[in-house]
């Protein structure tokens, strides 16, 4: 699983790197993405403009993400393919997580809005 990371704006932003986040790497992502944002900032956005594919095992590893974060940070979503946002819509999940078109969108938006 490769991901990136870098700050910007007061944000840790998690860029994944790789096509796919389904059953074979949802562990690994759920892994990296707890490495990643350990002692992050209280806002991350994670980055899947490269994501092409996300199954119901890539779902949970995204909400157990989050879930890791706890209720004094923040994940949410950035720069999706029109497939990946569409297993976010049928799932309800875009009313979980703060969904944006961009990172730059993202960026701009405030923290607690």
């Amino acid at each position: 699983m490769h991901m990136t990371a870098s700050e910007a704006e007061g944000a840790l932003v998690v860029t994944v790197m790789d096509r796919r986040i389904d059953a074979a790497v949802a562990v690994r992502f759920k892994d990296k993405m707890q490495e990643m944002t350990g002692q992050s900032q209280e806002r991350v956005i994670l980055d899947l403009g490269q994501v092409e594919f996300l199954d119901s095992s890539g779902l949970g590893a995204v909400v157990g993400a989050m879930k890791h974060l706890g209720r004094s940070r923040r994940l949410d979503l950035a720069n999706m393919t029109p497939t990946v946002e569409k297993v976010f819509r049928i799932t309800r999940m875009d009313r979980v997580f703060r969904i944006f078109p961009s990172i730059e969108d993202a960026l701009e938006a405030a923290v607690d809005a």
